[in-house]
């Protein structure tokens, strides 16, 4: 045996650990969007539309291109709809409502959901648009 004996050092390896959270955080970064309230709808542009309020969480009606109705994600039919708005007014008078109408959508058709939550009792009824002068 030598006199001489080289000690090892342990070194820690973080090559894996680097690649696991640059995965972590693509996957994050692709499903984040697609965590939005309601049906994906493409929104109608108006030009000075009200600020956001970040502050409320909002009931989301979502109105398809295709005419489908959507309470959050939940596809529903119009009577249907109807039928859980009423129960969730019953349950939280107060909540505030937000109806995404595809811009493809007929005004009568966006019109006639909005009597009809109006006719619930729902305090605030909000219509999602995007910003014009942000596209």
């Amino acid at each position: 045996m030598s006199a001489t004996r080289r000690s090892l050092t342990p070194e820690m390896n973080v090559t894996p650990l680097v690649d696991v959270v640059l995965v972590l955080l693509i996957i994050f970064m692709v499903v984040t969007p697609q965590l939005e309230a309601g049906a994906a709808v493409e929104l109608p542009a108006a030009m000075n539309p009200d600020a956001e309020n970040k502050n409320l969480e909002p009931t989301t009606v979502s109105l398809a291109a295709n005419g489908s109705f959507y309470l959050d994600r939940k596809q529903l039919t119009r009577d249907a709809l109807v039928v859980e708005l009423k129960a969730l007014h019953q349950a939280k008078p107060d909540a505030p409502v937000v109806l995404k109408a595809d811009r493809g959508v007929a005004y009568a058709q966006v019109r006639g959901v909005f009597k009809a939550m109006q006719d619930i009792g729902f305090p605030g009824i909000s219509l999602q648009v995007i910003d014009r002068k942000k596209q």
